[in-house]
């Protein structure tokens, strides 16, 4: 028997989508985000904060 008349169906590959190479400075600033929040809530209660507690 021939297969020569048989439609194969077949899934497309997916096109791979181009992604930003540096993706660095977003996260850097998160992270210098949340060193920031830490070092001012040490601040107030190193400095500001009222000493009973």
């Amino acid at each position: 028997m021939s297969d020569d008349n048989v439609l194969k169906f077949e899934r497309r590959k997916p096109k791979q989508e181009k992604k930003p190479l540096a993706p660095g400075p977003k996260k850097g600033l998160i992270w210098l985000a949340v060193v920031v929040v830490i070092a001012l809530v040490w601040a107030y209660y190193q400095f500001i904060a009222p000493q009973g507690l």
